[in-house]
């Protein structure tokens, strides 16, 4: 059965726009990172864009390298698209990145022109596009020089194989010094994604004050921590959990007994909210309107009708903020 998007899909979504710039990104984004590769099942896979695209989330994020294997998640959105939402393209915004390592020999790691200008040829032909809406570098790269790195990116908007331009991983120096450089190029620099959420605080030292005063946006992946920040742990290690499996990024010894207390304290404070522990994690992410989007990570269509569900309660007291900087000392 050939797929049409509800007519609804707009209605409860919240968008923001991104920085100084003309680009809106929902409130919610989904990323690709997890649950998209040729090991998972392309039908759920395919289910969970859908939905997603239902629930007004228009933003998809990838880089070349997710899966497993490397470049299969940018395939099988390919697939989807050209299944399902080929029709809705211009209502779609797509991301995508290089700067890990794809491929062997010197070539295919880190921020040199040569591979981040294969890459990004590479991915536009795995999902078959004439452009991604935003293209990140993934992580700076100590041994090329800065100027090199956003000249090529400033070249892939030049070319029309992106519209704008993202950081992904950059530090406020790295950060405040690409500014620089790409102001000068003229390149609609407009987002920096990072790792943030109520575990994970460390934009807040220095790099979100540079992010507010130079106009960029904010997306924040891993806003529930790998899961920490959700119900999952509240009773233990779920033997399907991804700490009970072999995930580099989430064991079992990452959940000690301190983090499980401020966790239990949290969950309470978002049942006195009226909201699952995770609806809350995203709230406190989108408070103050300094985070343009949440990025999201989902293996079934209830967790993201679930994490949606928290655009209906944004607001915190000065006493609800109170509790929750007592849960994490």
């Amino acid at each position: 059965m050939s797929y049409m998007a509800l007519n609804s899909r707009y209605d409860k979504m919240i968008y923001n726009r991104c920085g100084n710039s003309g680009l809106k990104l929902p409130a919610i984004s989904l990323g690709l990172w997890h649950n998209f590769g040729d090991n998972d099942s392309f039908e759920n896979s395919r289910l969970l864009v859908q939905k997603a695209f239902d629930l007004g989330i228009t933003h998809f994020d990838l880089a070349n390298n997710y899966g497993p294997p490397e470049g299969s998640a940018e395939e099988n959105l390919g697939r989807i698209l050209k299944m399902d939402l080929a029709p809705y393209r211009d209502e779609m915004v797509i991301s995508t990145k290089a700067g890990y390592y794809m491929w062997p020999g010197p070539y295919g790691d880190w921020g040199s022109k040569k591979y981040l200008t294969a890459s990004l040829d590479k991915s536009l032909h795995r999902m078959g596009l004439d452009y991604v809406d935003v293209f990140y570098h993934h992580r700076p790269d100590p041994n090329t020089p800065l100027e090199e790195t956003m000249n090529t990116l400033d070249l892939m908007v030049r070319q029309g194989k992106a519209l704008y331009i993202g950081l992904s991983n950059y530090k406020a120096e790295d950060t405040q010094m690409a500014v620089s450089i790409l102001k000068k190029l003229g390149t609609p620099f407009v987002i920096s994604q990072v790792s943030y959420s109520l575990l994970n605080r460390w934009i807040e030292e220095k790099l979100q004050q540079v992010l507010v005063d130079e106009g960029i946006g904010t997306i924040a992946f891993i806003p529930l921590a790998q899961g920490l920040l959700t119900n999952k742990y509240l009773k233990g290690i779920p033997v399907d959990s991804r700490a009970a499996g072999t995930s580099k990024f989430l064991s079992s010894k990452d959940i000690t007994e301190e983090k499980l207390k401020k966790i239990y304290t949290l969950n309470e404070i978002a049942k006195e909210r009226g909201q699952s522990l995770a609806q809350m994690g995203l709230a406190w992410v989108l408070r103050e309107g300094k985070v343009t989007s949440a990025l999201i990570g989902a293996s079934k269509v209830s967790q993201l009708e679930e994490n949606v569900a928290a655009l209906d309660n944004l607001e915190f007291t000065i006493e609800e903020l109170k509790k929750i900087e007592e849960a994490l000392i």
